[in-house]
């Protein structure tokens, strides 16, 4: 069980890192400084930044419930 959550736990970081750097940048972070500014928007946020957003949610989610349980598991000595 602690092996098949910590491996799910690295899976999750791993796409969670991803996903993130998927992401537009918003402006007037780091992206800027790298000339991630001078792009201009075509608009608001379309279906796949939208979708983009919730996938990012929910592996955010289930990594964090997957350490909870692992330091949960793990403090009780299973």
């Amino acid at each position: 069980m602690i092996l098949g959550l910590s491996i799910l736990v690295m899976v999750c970081s791993v796409l969670l890192l991803m996903l993130v750097l998927l992401h537009k940048g918003k402006g007037g972070g780091l992206s800027d400084l790298f000339g991630g500014g001078v792009t201009s928007s075509l608009g608001g946020s379309s279906v796949v930044e939208r979708n983009l957003d919730r996938l990012t949610v929910v592996t955010a989610l289930v990594w964090i419930v997957a350490v909870v349980v692992l330091g949960l598991l793990i403090n009780r000595g299973a």
